[in-house]
C-alpha cells in the first residue's frame, strides 16, 4: 500500500454562537509519520484557540500509531484547558476511538453541525 502523506488544514469556523472554533481538517493517512503535521499543527494554535474541531472525514487510512498520536494531541490540549469534539470518523474508528477512551477527551459526532452545537452543551 502507497501511503498518502497526512495534511491537516487548520481554519476557524463559526458555528452561530460565541467566539470562532479552530477545526483540524486532516486528509490523507494518519500514521506514525503524521507527527510533524498533526502535532505540529496543532501546536502552533494560538493562546485564543479554546475551543477545536478535529475534522476526520477525509482520512483515509488510520493505524495505532496515527491513534497514538491523536491521543498526544487530546492530551495536550486537556492539559491546556481546551474543548475538543470530533466528527467523520467511520464507524469502526468510532469504535476504535471509544475502545481505546479517546472519549474521554472529545466526544465523537456524525457531522460538523452535531460537533458545533456540542460546544454550547
Amino acid at each position: 500500500m502507497q501511503e498518502t502523506g497526512t495534511r491537516v488544514k487548520m481554519e476557524e469556523v463559526n458555528c452561530g454562537s460565541g467566539a470562532p472554533i479552530t477545526a483540524l481538517r486532516f486528509s490523507g493517512d494518519i500514521t506514525s509519520a503524521s507527527e510533524p503535521a498533526i502535532l505540529g499543527t496543532y501546536q502552533g494554535l494560538g493562546p485564543e484557540s479554546k475551543r477545536i474541531l478535529l475534522d476526520f472525514s477525509k482520512v483515509e487510512y488510520l493505524n495505532s500509531s496515527g491513534i497514538a498520536l491523536v491521543i498526544q494531541l487530546m492530551y495536550a490540549a486537556s492539559k491546556k484547558g481546551q474543548a475538543i469534539q470530533t466528527f467523520g470518523l467511520t464507524p469502526h474508528f468510532q469504535k476504535v476511538f471509544t475502545m481505546v477512551g479517546i472519549t474521554k477527551y472529545t466526544q465523537l459526532h456524525p457531522d460538523q453541525a452535531s460537533a458545533c452545537a456540542a460546544f454550547s452543551e
